[in-house]
């Protein structure tokens, strides 16, 4: 095993499919001040919707559909993201399932925290952890 150091300052990927970006925003409304605190990476049209809509500056991916999801599982291989929040709809059938699939995995083969829902992402917001250096064990490939 190896140690992967996260930052205080998390960089945090935020991903929501179609019907789930409604509720994104709305939870990064509710939680701009601390997401404020932190480096926002996310998919072109998720970023898009939050930035215009909270103030919060991000770095915009490419739509999910157009490489969005590879580029951020790209990112989190490098160790360029430490959280994904990823709001996606069970019950619609996707696409591009399987790069969701994949960013999914590689997050997962990271050992990053995800939170697929609101409530996840709540429990993952108010961590005593989110706001300190973090060491993150992965195995040695």
């Amino acid at each position: 095993m190896t140690n992967i150091e996260s930052p205080a300052n998390k960089r945090i990927a935020l991903v929501a499919h179609d019907n789930m970006k409604r509720e994104m925003l709305e939870w990064a409304t509710e939680h701009k001040d601390e997401l404020k605190n932190h480096t926002l990476i996310a998919t072109g049209s998720t970023g898009k919707l939050i930035a215009d809509n909270t103030g919060l500056t991000l770095e915009r991916m490419r739509s999910g559909p157009l490489g969005g999801d590879q580029q951020i599982g790209a990112r989190i291989s490098e160790a360029g993201i430490d959280i994904l929040l990823f709001f996606w709809d069970p019950l619609e059938p996707q696409p591009h399932d399987p790069d969701i699939r994949a960013l999914l995995r590689i997050a997962v083969v990271w050992n990053i925290p995800v939170a697929c829902n609101r409530a996840s992402a709540d429990f993952i917001l108010s961590s005593p952890l989110l706001g300190e250096k973090y060491q993150r064990r992965v195995p040695k490939y």
